[in-house]
């Protein structure tokens, strides 16, 4: 009888965790689609202006925040700001995966309304400049937050404890190995591009 332990591979938890991503699929579309079609809503709807001040004090923080760091500070704090934020988005997507919605809904409606303002101050090739600061971080989200729209359905299996492990631990394999890659590399775009051209 062989009693030995299985050996961890480094390759079959890789293997494993893009089978899940796989499988996750159309979890992670309906992410993109929804906070697509925010996004639309807010580059062309007009915010009240209770929201857009908030938006403006929101801004201000993190500026006060981020001001005076060098490039390697200003790396470090993106790359744990995002973690912290697709981290608790796809952990608290338990709770029927409402708070991955919302989270989707804010990130859209957001990165609308600033696309907005800056094409009405700036002009329409200002998006070009937009788009290195999400080309890594967004898909990072989008896997975050749909991982955690999945895990939210474990209350509709039948067997609701294994598969609530299952998909728990499937989340947390994705997310060591997909997410946390793509947010270094956004970290250091973004902080390399924030640190040089402001």
């Amino acid at each position: 009888m062989n009693n030995k332990k299985k050996r961890f591979s480094l390759k079959e938890e890789y293997r494993k965790s893009w089978n899940y991503l796989k499988e996750s699929r159309k979890f992670i579309y309906a992410v993109v689609w929804i906070f697509l079609i925010f996004v639309l809503i807010g580059f062309f709807v007009p915010f009240p202006q209770i929201i857009i001040e908030k938006i403006s004090e929101y801004i201000k923080e993190l500026l006060n925040q981020t001001q005076g760091l060098n490039q390697f500070e200003m790396t470090k704090f993106i790359f744990f700001n995002n973690i912290k934020s697709s981290f608790f988005g796809m952990i608290l997507g338990v709770f029927l995966g409402i708070f991955p919605i919302l989270v989707t809904v804010v990130n859209g409606g957001l990165l609308g309304f600033v696309a907005s303002e800056s094409v009405s101050q700036e002009g329409i090739f200002v998006l070009w400049r937009i788009l290195p600061h999400g080309i890594f971080e967004l898909p990072a989200v989008f896997i975050s937050v749909g991982l955690g729209l999945k895990l939210g359905t474990f209350i509709f299996q039948k067997n609701k404890s294994e598969s609530f492990r299952k998909y728990f631990w499937n989340s947390l394999r994705v997310f060591l190995f997909f997410v946390i890659p793509l947010l270094v590399i956004a970290a250091i775009i973004e902080g390399w591009l924030i640190f040089n051209f402001g």
